[in-house]
């Protein structure tokens, strides 16, 4: 076998250096081959590149990336109808779960799940195969240090803004797949309740090469960092043993919050500032459709339970579903502000609609029975449409909002009260309503930072956002784009 020559692309990963393209450069390079990365968020598509290359892989870890990853694909395809083409991650498999969703006719080739080991048998059979189709992969492995020298710098990407200062920030994970079902998640499409663990000494070891490129603080971008709590809190001590001053982020469900409080203490002495966790809505009913595992009170004591740490939450929501009602909106901007949430939440929250895309367990539970209109193959969902119209209109309001707001970084209580009127004027004729939010007097609950000042990563959009105009301009844009924002 030869030395292949492959190009590794991402479209979008929160913001981030693209994990998801170091990862797999990493072991294309130690397997010998020549690989060439692209982060399209940040740079325009080098067409010189794709030309040179014997083969062109893709990463699509969330919604957002494939979308834009589909256009860079069907652009590829024009330029060059031979060249062997992967799409791989959490939603490559897509096509595999619907026939409205095939990708037939742009990829070769989608690999879901743990893709590292099927990419690199992909590339290292194309000199005398053409793989095609589908695969999920599951299989356990150990992974290596992700070639972060083939991408570009960590000033490129969103930075931790804090204390009024901002720093570096990388990203890893020790962890892949949920425990979890819930039934709106991409996640157990794919893994179906299982994790895969990704060993201590790998994660220190890229935190470290993350480290020596300037980082001083680090994402865990696990689906759920507390799957494994007890792996969690040991790649915490080994990575604050290492670097004592790193800070950090993680990811995890309302119900861990809960059920792990003894472990907030010391996350908090190793240097954990912030939680993102999905509250998703501020009504019960929505919630049980969703599968949560949570209720309203729940995310209340959440919000609790980290502030008595020290710890702030960054709740991500889902406010538009096929289930929502014109109470629910105003109940849900009425819980951020009892709170003191008005500072944590970026705007593109308040406009998250949610998708139903092929898989979805959703689709088999029976909450959507008699709801979903055709599926939409340029959005990769099936349609709904709100029960009350008004919804679906302020939604787009909304969603104008906050991509204004994140262009032109208005403060946290602008773009709060900007969707705040946007709601209010859309119910004005209503005359009063009757709430369901709870009232929430709780002194536990109040940050000791200024709305503005709190932790935050300076990428306001999120994972199963729609792809701006902006961002899908920026694909074959002349000159560099960066993701990060202030």
């Amino acid at each position: 076998m030869g030395v292949m020559r492959v190009v590794l692309i991402s479209t979008y990963e929160l913001g981030h250096q693209p994990l998801h393209v170091a990862s797999p450069a990493g072991a294309l390079e130690r397997a010998g081959h020549d690989v060439r990365c692209l982060d399209l968020a940040v740079d325009p598509l080098d067409v010189d590149a794709i030309a040179g290359a014997d083969a062109v892989a893709l990463s699509v870890p969330m919604h957002t990336a494939m979308r834009l990853a589909l256009t860079v694909c069907a652009d590829i395809r024009h330029r060059y109808p031979a060249m062997p083409v992967c799409l791989y991650g959490l939603y490559a498999g897509l096509d595999a779960r619907h026939d409205e969703a095939s990708t037939d006719d742009l990829v070769d080739l989608t690999i879901a799940g743990e893709y590292e080991p099927g990419l690199l048998a992909w590339v290292e059979s194309l000199a005398t195969t053409a793989q095609r189709g589908a695969v999920v992969a599951l299989g356990r492995g150990r992974f290596g240090l992700p070639a972060r020298h083939l991408l570009p710098p960590l000033e490129r990407y969103a930075h931790l803004a804090v204390g009024g200062e901002q720093r570096l920030a990388g990203y890893v994970e020790a962890s892949h797949g949920c425990a979890h079902r819930c039934r709106h998640c991409p996640v157990p499409v794919v893994y179906d309740g299982r994790t895969r663990l990704v060993g201590e000494d790998a994660v220190v070891a890229d935190v470290a090469q993350l480290v020596a490129l300037g980082a001083r603080h680090i994402t865990f971008g696990d689906p759920d960092f507390l799957n494994g709590p007890h792996h969690a809190v040991r790649v915490v001590g080994a990575v604050h043993g290492a670097f004592p001053d790193l800070t950090f982020d993680i990811t995890t469900k309302v119900e861990h919050v809960l059920a792990h409080m003894d472990v907030w203490p010391a996350l908090a002495r190793a240097g954990l500032l912030f939680v993102v966790s999905a509250f998703e809505s501020a009504s019960d009913h929505v919630l049980a459709r969703l599968d949560k595992g949570h209720t309203v009170a729940d995310e209340i004591e959440a919000v609790a339970i980290l502030r008595t740490n020290g710890i702030e939450p960054r709740p991500s929501l889902m406010p538009f579903t096929p289930w929502t009602t014109a109470a629910d909106i105003t109940d849900l901007l009425d819980l951020v502000a009892a709170c003191d949430l008005v500072g944590n939440v970026d705007p593109v929250h308040f406009a998250i609609r949610l998708l139903v895309p092929p898989g979805s367990l959703l689709l088999s539970s029976g909450a959507l029975d008699g709801l979903l209109g055709p599926y939409d193959s340029d959005g990769l969902s099936w349609t709904w449409t709100a029960s009350d119209p008004r919804l679906d209109l302020v939604q787009r309001q909304i969603a104008a909002l906050a991509v204004e707001a994140a262009a032109d970084g208005w403060p946290a209580q602008r773009a709060y009260e900007a969707v705040r009127a946007a709601v209010d004027a859309t119910w004005a004729g209503d005359g009063p309503r009757a709430t369901g939010a709870p009232m929430v007097t709780d002194g536990r609950l109040r940050s000791a930072l200024a709305p503005d000042d709190r932790p935050r990563l300076t990428e306001a959009w999120f994972c199963c956002a729609e792809p701006t105009a902006a961002q899908f301009r920026a694909l074959h844009a002349d000159t560099a784009s960066p993701a990060g924002g202030s």
